[in-house]
């Protein structure tokens, strides 16, 4: 069972000249030596320009701002969303790069213990780092967990609930509760969900005017898409199969139903020409990590 405990690393929060979104900004630490004693250190790779690193939040997903060159409703309004919780304000954009915020930088922290296998540090973002040093792994309670924006992401409805086989079995009955409180709510994301049934032509199905579907699946289907434009000739169970016999590339995720039955994404889906369901609660769902 995946432990609580993780290290803070103090540190500031930058987007000038970058491309942060609903569930990933990049982080330059006052100590990147701290990265050292992380799972997956090596893979951690500081920005020779000013040192930062990408991360991946913890536990959730938001919709996309840009996947290549796809995105989905909601991205623009979950980004805003997580930026402004940070302290970011007057941001300008070209594209989805940002130009200009007020103030340059937000100090705070992240709460961390691996990197994922993109080099990402995985966290958890806090901005009261007080009782928290570099040096020190804490507990992470819920009481500390609540001041996370992760937490906040998913009690306003603005990002999914996606948990993996690493975040503590504590954290995914917590923020399975607060998402379960914004689904009933209707709050953000959950008004406009479709992932339980969508169409599936072409990009546009599934892009900033489409359908909202759950981030990591959109990604998924618009590979799939990309597959098919390149020749592949197959539903998306049939892509997802054939990616799994590839070591470089297998997109057809492990995930544990209800903490009890492991089965692949592509046992969960159902294709109906071109209908897609998914036959598994987003809630119960957890990833396997990779």
């Amino acid at each position: 069972m995946s432990s609580p405990f993780y290290r803070p690393i103090l540190g500031n929060f930058v987007i000038i000249g970058k491309q942060p979104d609903g569930d990933s900004i990049r982080f330059v630490a006052d100590n990147p030596n701290l990265y050292q004693y992380l799972h997956r250190a090596y893979r951690i790779k500081p920005s020779r320009v000013d040192g930062s690193v990408q991360l991946r939040l913890e536990g959730i997903d938001a919709p996309e701002t840009h996947y290549g060159k796809a995105a989905q409703p909601l991205g623009k309004e979950a980004r805003d969303r997580f930026l402004d919780w940070i302290g970011f304000k007057n941001i300008e954009y070209k594209k989805n790069e940002v130009l200009n915020s007020e103030p340059n930088t937000v100090p705070g922290a992240i709460l961390t213990k691996a990197a994922d296998a993109n080099g990402r540090p995985i966290s958890y973002v806090i901005l009261q780092t007080d009782g928290l040093e570099d040096q020190k792994w804490v507990m992470v309670d819920d009481e500390l967990l609540e001041k996370t924006a992760n937490y906040h992401m998913i009690s306003t409805g603005y990002a999914y609930y996606t948990v993996y086989t690493s975040t503590p079995f504590t954290h995914r009955q917590l923020l399975r509760r607060v998402a379960e409180t914004a689904r009933e709510k209707k709050l953000g994301i959950w008004k406009k969900d479709t992932t339980s049934e969508f169409i599936l032509d072409d990009a546009e199905d599934i892009g900033p005017k489409g359908q909202l579907i759950l981030p990591k699946l959109f990604r998924r289907c618009t590979d799939y898409l990309k597959a098919v434009e390149d020749g592949f000739r197959g539903n998306l169970e049939d892509w997802l199969i054939d990616t799994s016999k590839m070591l470089s590339r297998n997109e057809n995720d492990r995930l544990v139903l209800k903490d009890s039955t492991e089965v692949r994404l592509s046992e969960i889906l159902e294709q109906r020409n071109s209908k897609i369901v998914f036959q598994a609660d987003l809630l119960d769902i957890t990833f396997v990590e990779k």
